[in-house]
């Protein structure tokens, strides 16, 4: 089998350096414009950082307090990007160190469907002809795109969180695992992908690879061949001496409080019952699954289609099956678990991706051929009408805090050029009807991202983030020594990011007053001591609009130092603060709650 795989000659490398250049535009173009985005990365961002800055490359910790949700991987690369010097040059709002895993990821899983599909092309096409080869690049490069495209995998390869890279690395070690069925790679590489992948995101990983090829090895009725090649047993192990040192030494050093929180709350909670609110429909991942295909999700139900029917398939020619089993599993999994976020369905794009490709390869003159040709192109004049009619719709978008942004994203004129885009894609895609009108719509898309989202990314940082960054700033100047920070209200990560100190976060519920005043008497963590509310002592609180004006808050004595967007920087005098909570609690019958168990704290 190995002897039917391609060897890349020229043109191969000229569709990988092609592609290479599409993922740098879709994942790295200006990844460092822009600030942190509130409320996840600024999490991850502040833990690497803080493990460069300290030398503690073990435990993740953010905010003075331990993170357990996830493995040390993602921390560990942004913590690289974190220890390089010149940061205030490079990457002045901490998001280069921070995003690149996630961007590199995405770009490099795009150079490995590629490279596979080159490779290993599929329905029995022959290494020796010319054609052969030209429909094989041109399957390779529409994969590529069909995955990078995704709206998931346009917005989370861009944030500095864990899903990009963890999808990354599990979908690296599958397509490993059906080149090794196919004929083609080391037994043994997967596996160390896959240990990868666990020091990610967590055993999730094992779960949805083992799934996939089970699924696989049924349909293709070809277990024995599938556990030969892919040596299991040998495998496991090999992916267990990879991920289990930290998890040993982790679970050494933190003990019960690491165990809880990690494995009982972080994966078994997350999957027998509902989390953080996270409730959704049995049928969540349906409409996901429309969405993060668009506009080639009817080629993508076509290719679902075509991978399950029931038919032999040939080790080398089985990779549209692969993704169909692939995508079931992903679909399978989380449709079982209680807890749902569409980030969740990220493992499955690239899955979706081959799909769509490989759909769009085998069509065949004919009505059906037809119809999803005319369908997708139908998606795509549907995205441009709706676009260039934006001053219709945009004066209806309420977002609190862009109270401004209808008017901005008018102004900017990102809307008429994303229009522009999709409408260009159509039109070469109906110019190239025979051939080539897959990848056009891809290029028109392509340019819609680096021509309007990434500045309509920028508009909303500038509106979103900028705000928080300068009271963050103010917080800096103004800060006296072991002067307390708080944030009550609106919770906004970034500020400790930024601010570079630990910051008590409070929320709108009313006894907010009581609980920040007894943190302040008595927490204890990182960089933040217990201090009485003497005459001498004061704190700075951040706070909104909104919340300021709550009967909790409203007549609490301050004097304000700075106001930004929708910020407000107070000195509160800690006796002030003392006499206003004991008021409150007298007039409202609450009392302080923070103690309770809260497993999201930071």
């Amino acid at each position: 089998m190995t002897r039917n795989a391609l060897r890349l000659g020229r043109q191969g490398w000229l569709v990988l350096l092609l592609v290479a250049a599409c993922g740098v535009a879709l994942f790295v173009w200006q990844l460092g414009n822009t600030g942190l985005v509130d409320e996840t990365p600024p999490l991850f961002a502040a833990s690497a950082r803080a493990m460069a800055e300290t030398g503690d490359w073990l435990t993740p910790r953010v905010n003075g307090l331990p993170r357990y949700d996830k493995p040390p991987l993602v921390y560990w690369l942004m913590g690289l990007g974190f220890a390089l010097p010149g940061q205030s040059i490079w990457n002045p709002l901490g998001t280069w160190a921070a995003r690149l895993p996630s961007a590199l990821g995405s770009a490099g899983l795009m150079l490995l469907i590629a490279d596979t599909l080159l490779r290993l092309p599929q329905r029995g096409s022959s290494t020796t002809s010319s054609s052969t080869q030209g429909g094989a690049a041109m399957t390779a490069i529409t994969a590529a795109l069909a995955f990078g495209l995704s709206p998931l995998v346009l917005l989370w390869s861009r944030s500095a969180v864990s899903d990009a890279l963890f999808s990354a690395l599990l979908s690296a070690a599958l397509l490993l695992f059906w080149r090794r069925y196919a004929g083609q790679g080391r037994w043994w590489l997967p596996w160390l992908v896959l240990g990868l992948a666990v020091l990610t995101k967590g055993p999730v990983a094992v779960v949805l690879a083992a799934l996939t090829t089970a699924l696989f090895a049924t349909l293709q009725r070809d277990w024995p061949a599938v556990w030969s090649r892919l040596r299991p047993w040998r495998g496991l192990a090999l992916t267990a001496a990879v991920a289990l040192p930290w998890y040993g030494l982790e679970l050494l050093v933190e003990g019960k409080p690491y165990w809880d929180s990690f494995f009982g709350y972080h994966n078994l909670q997350r999957f027998t019952g509902v989390v953080n609110n996270h409730l959704q429909p049995w049928w969540f991942f349906f409409p996901v699954l429309v969405v993060a295909s668009l506009p080639f999700t009817p080629l993508l139900l076509a290719g679902i289609w075509q991978g399950l029917r029931w038919r032999p398939a040939a080790a080398e020619h089985s990779l549209q099956r692969f993704a169909a089993c692939w995508l079931l599993a992903v679909l399978l999994f989380f449709t079982t678990a209680a807890t749902k976020l569409p980030s969740y369905w990220i493992p499955a794009t690239p899955a979706a991706g081959l799909l769509i490709a490989l759909a769009a390869q085998n069509l065949r003159p004919g009505r059906w051929t037809t119809l999803l040709k005319l369908s997708t192109l139908a998606l795509s004049a549907l995205l441009a009408v709706g676009l260039a009619a934006g001053a219709l719709w945009a004066p209806l978008i309420v977002e609190p805090e862009m109270p401004t942004l209808a008017e901005s994203l008018l102004a900017s004129g990102a809307l008429p050029r994303a229009a522009l885009c999709f409408g260009l894609g159509v039109l070469a895609a109906l110019l190239l009807w025979r051939s080539g009108w897959l990848l056009a719509q891809q290029l028109g898309m392509a340019g819609f991202v680096v021509s309007a989202l990434v500045p309509m990314v920028a508009l909303g940082d500038q509106l979103r983030q900028l705000p928080v960054r300068q009271i963050a700033a103010a917080v800096v100047e103004r800060r006296k020594e072991q002067e307390p920070l708080a944030m009550v209200g609106i919770l906004k990560p970034s500020l400790h990011f930024y601010a570079r100190q630990v910051v008590i976060y409070e929320g709108i519920q009313p006894s907010g007053p009581l609980n920040l005043n007894d943190r302040l008497a008595s927490e204890r963590r990182r960089g933040q001591q217990p201090s009485p509310p003497g005459d001498a002592n004061s704190l700075l609180l951040v706070i909104d609009g909104a919340t300021s004006a709550l009967p909790h808050w409203k007549g609490l004595p301050h004097q304000q130092l700075e106001a930004r967007g929708l910020y407000r920087l107070w000195r509160v005098q800690r006796r002030d603060l003392d006499q206003w909570a004991r008021g409150w609690s007298r007039r409202s019958g609450t009392s302080p709650d923070w103690q309770l168990p809260r497993p999201e704290r930071y």
